[in-house]
């Protein structure tokens, strides 16, 4: 147990036990069968051993009035990505083939028949990535494949070679050659296609494969994605290409699938190119263009449309003061559905293609994995919020009515979530004038007679906004502990239009800091938050904030900073994207904004947290943070008041169930200690 008070004070819920916590099922990977007749989602739980979280394939019923039912299992798990035209699953798992006794390396493309046994379609390798599947019975996919491989037979042989020479160098010919927690090459992606028509299916039930690129380098990069037309016969990719100074840029080409001949659709300097959905009918691509950010300008999103054959792009609701993302087209091809982060919340809309005006689906909640019914009548979706986890929904297409749950597997599995508290919406003013908005968690029980201590909890991005659920950083661990959670939304952060990120950009260390001082400010005259015990926390860019809060006030009693950015400078140019951060900003201003300028300053009690294998953030800038902040406390018998948790085997984030506790119960310890006043008392599972 994670509280330290008599549970009869608590409310009866899984965030006051981080194994009760960790058992509540993660969904992720909605899918909805081309006939819009069978709905299914993955569902992670932890395996028996409680040492990783499993997925399993769960179906819903659209109409609502079925409970879920888990339709796969295995030690391994398997992940959701589409159906054939037949409307048979097809999942992912490293599970082993009926006739092996080995688990895959690399995750197979499993089919589910209506009747039988799931068996293997494709094991390339590389493994698989991005499936479409198209009517016309067209499967196209990525996989890693080694440069030096004309197909995917010699990729096989190559990779034993390796294997049983037992080397791991990779020659590098190009940047970038690591992406957040993983290294680049020697294998790149390249684009699959399978048949996957009955008469062309071998004996063993598994599919024709065919290489459509060959070896083309980076240029289907890590975040890369494609569409296939319902004929099968057009690919649309987004495209990598080089630039100079170690920088690409994504065009957007055409693939013919027959020849694999490739043509440029749209390639503009200023602008990348990203996500293309091709239109039911066959002819359209809407694709997310950003337009390129520079040190005076910050990058901006919009959809546009162009005809798959060739033409003009043209945007739609370029006006619109908010970044769409995540479009689906309507069977009419008509609109896009898209999300788009507003106010504190990431609704759904319809963006009328003819027209680019936006109309708004939804009031309330965060929407992710978008899946509309081939009738026009519904889109299904992920939904959460700040205080409940992702569920699976179904919204009217026609809007007028709320979201409707559908039952899913966290109701199968009678695993309920009652929070320990309660959420409140708080709205300020800027020292500007600019209207400021957080969320406000409360824990049970807080009042003017008992005010709750109070914990700053800044989100990462930066240009992103606290509207949703999270299984990483979780508010409602802290609440079950009697701790108020604050989650600002400062300066650069989404769905308050582009002059509310640009009263951020390249000054991380300006409106940003007097933002969360505001709202700060405004939540600590409340009677039931205590204004005399708070601490401020951040990951990523929010522990880049919280580093810069901790040279600049000694007003929290301790901070906790994780995986976050110390000499801006240096951290801009070996993070994997270094060619986007350079883009924002210069040396001078990475240097005025940089926090470690002000680390005499620094009064507070710090807990730095890192993972070896974060490529996004260094941990060099940890370690340069921890020793900076050694040399200027440690003297004499003094003891060090900061610590330094440190993971070896996690990256960005911390993902493993067992270091997951050791991070939430290190981070309690060491807010107690200084929040509270109570004595050091290191986790168990730290030693």
């Amino acid at each position: 147990m994670i509280t330290d008070s008599d549970p009869d004070e608590r409310p009866d819920t899984p965030f006051a036990d981080l194994d009760a916590y960790l058992e509540l099922p993660r969904l992720a990977g909605l899918r909805l069968a081309p006939d819009g007749g069978r709905l299914v989602v993955g569902a992670a739980t932890l395996n028996d051993a409680r040492t990783r979280h499993v997925s399993a394939v769960w179906e819903i019923d659209p109409t609502g009035t079925r409970q879920a039912r888990r339709l796969t299992r295995s030690m391994r798990g398997e992940s959701p990505v589409g159906f054939t035209a037949a409307g048979e699953l097809l999942f992912l798992s490293t599970r082993p083939a009926p006739d092996a006794d080995e688990p895959a390396a690399e995750a197979a493309l499993w089919l589910q028949p209506h009747d039988g046994d799931a068996h293997v379609v494709a094991a390339p390798p590389g493994g698989v990535r991005d499936l479409v599947a198209t009517a016309s019975g067209t499967v196209l996919f990525g996989s890693s494949v080694m440069p030096s491989a004309a197909d995917l037979i010699e990729d096989e042989r190559i990779r034993t070679v390796r294997e049983d020479a037992a080397v791991s160098a990779i020659l590098h010919e190009e940047f970038p050659i690591r992406h957040w927690d993983h290294h680049l090459g020697p294998d790149r992606t390249r684009l699959i296609v399978a048949d996957a028509r009955e008469s062309h299916t071998a004996d063993d039930g598994s599919w024709p494969l065919r290489d459509l690129t060959g070896h083309v380098g980076r240029a289907l990069s890590e975040d890369a994605q494609w569409d296939v037309t319902p004929d099968g016969r057009t690919v649309v990719t987004a495209w990598a290409v080089a630039e100079p100074r170690a920088s690409q840029r994504h065009t957007l080409v055409a693939i013919d699938v027959d020849t694999g001949e490739r043509r440029t659709l749209v390639d503009d300097a200023d602008h990348e190119y990203e996500a293309p959905l091709i239109s039911p009918d066959g002819t359209t691509v809407a694709v997310l263009v950003r337009r390129r950010a520079t040190p005076e300008q910050p990058y901006d999103y919009a959809y546009g449309v162009l005809p798959v054959a060739g033409g003009d792009l043209r945007l739609l609701g370029a006006d619109w003061d908010r970044w769409p993302r995540s479009a689906r087209w309507t069977p009419d091809g008509a609109a896009l559905i898209v999300v788009a982060d507003d106010d504190g919340r990431a609704p759904l809309w319809r963006l009328d293609v003819a027209t680019g005006t936006p109309a708004r689906l939804t009031a309330d909640g965060a929407y992710t994995d978008i899946q509309v019914s081939p009738d026009g009548q519904w889109v299904y979706a992920l939904r959460s919020t700040v205080d409940s986890p992702p569920t699976v929904v179904r919204v009217p297409l026609s809007g007028g009515r709320p979201a409707e749950p559908l039952p899913g597997p966290a109701e199968a599995l009678n695993r309920p979530a009652p929070l320990p508290g309660t959420l409140t919406e708080v709205v300020t003013t800027a020292a500007d004038g600019t209207r400021l908005r957080a969320w406000l968690s409360l824990p049970a029980g807080a009042s003017e007679a008992a005010p709750a201590p109070l914990l700053l909890w800044i989100h990462g991005g930066p240009v992103l906004s606290s509207n949703a659920w999270s299984w990483r950083w979780n508010p409602w661990i802290a609440v079950a502990r009697g701790y108020a959670v604050l989650q600002p939304d400062p300066a650069l952060s989404t769905g308050y239009g582009r002059d509310f990120i640009r009263r951020g950009w390249r000054e991380w260390g300006d409106a940003p800091y007097t933002d969360l001082m505001a709202v700060t400010d405004a939540v600590v005259r409340r009677s039931d938050v205590d204004a005399d015990r708070t601490a401020a926390m951040g990951g990523s860019f929010g522990g880049y904030l919280a580093n810069w809060v901790a040279g600049h006030t000694n007003r929290f009693a301790a901070i906790v900073t994780h995986a976050s950015d110390w000499k801006l400078a240096d951290a801009n140019e070996v993070g994997d994207l270094a060619h986007e951060f350079l883009r924002e900003m210069t040396p001078e201003t990475a240097e005025a904004n940089s926090p470690h300028r002000f680390v005499d300053a620094i009064t507070t009690p710090m807990l730095v947290i890192h993972g070896d294998k974060d490529y996004r953030v260094a941990v060099g800038e940890s370690l340069r943070l921890f020793r900076d902040l050694l040399v200027r406390s440690t003297s004499g018998d003094t003891p060090n008041p900061h610590k330094f948790l440190y993971f070896p085997d996690e990256n960005h984030w911390i993902l493993t169930p067992n270091h997951t506790k050791a991070w939430y119960a290190t981070v309690f310890a060491f807010l107690d200690q200084h929040v509270r006043g109570r004595e050091w008392v290191r986790p168990t599972l730290l030693g």
